[in-house]
């Protein structure tokens, strides 16, 4: 019997395609050959297990220096990076909620990004728990953020159902005796919900 319910948020509740946006200002194959000769994602997991944005970006810029400008714009631009909201999502999240459902968080993201997307999205204030990387200086998919869940919330693995929109981030949460969803559309997470029971289909629309 599913006990709490488990979010991630980037790409389940909120979009987050900083290719997509760069192509908003740039040329396609430029944007291409910027992302594969400068490790963006790999900063921003850096951001995701507690380093600071804005310096990183910095320290990257300088390393990169002909991609200067396109890189300092991974920090001018995050939140409009990180948009727009999923709103189906937004009202499972919420319909769970009514319904007396814990529903926890459990997100990579970097403590002063969160910090940005709360103040702009109201539904990420609305968790029972939040499990934020940033404070908790590990990312998915290592089995010990997973751990670290489980210690505080106190639920059983086997009573949490989780959805991630990454494969391998469901994988490990599966291998300690978590219910994955790997997330693809809020229409099939609402369903899956509707399946195990938590919502009725009125409530999951």
């Amino acid at each position: 019997m599913i006990e709490a319910v488990v979010f991630d948020i980037g790409n389940v509740l909120l979009e987050w395609q900083p290719e997509r946006h760069f192509d908003t200002f740039m040329d396609a194959q430029d944007r291409k050959r910027l992302f594969a000769e400068v490790d963006l994602h790999a900063m921003n997991d850096a951001v995701d297990k507690g380093g600071n944005l804005p310096d990183l970006c910095a320290a990257l810029a300088e390393a990169h220096p002909e991609w200067r400008e396109q890189i300092l714009r991974w920090n001018a631009d995050w939140l409009q990076m990180a948009s727009p909201a999923i709103p189906h999502s937004v009202r499972l999240l919420r319909a769970l909620r009514a319904k007396g459902i814990p529903v926890f968080a459990l997100s990579n993201f970097g403590i002063g990004t969160f910090a940005m997307a709360e103040g702009k999205y109201d539904f990420l204030q609305e968790f029972d728990r939040r499990y934020i990387s940033g404070h908790m200086g590990v990312i998915k998919p290592d089995p010990e953020i997973y751990r670290m869940l489980e210690a505080d919330c106190g639920v059983a693995p086997e009573a949490l159902l989780f959805a991630d929109d990454r494969a391998d981030n469901i994988q490990a949460a599966e291998a300690r005796g978590w219910k994955g969803h790997l997330f693809t559309t809020p229409e099939a997470w609402a369903d899956r919900l509707v399946a195990e029971g938590l919502l009725t289909p009125e409530e999951a629309i």
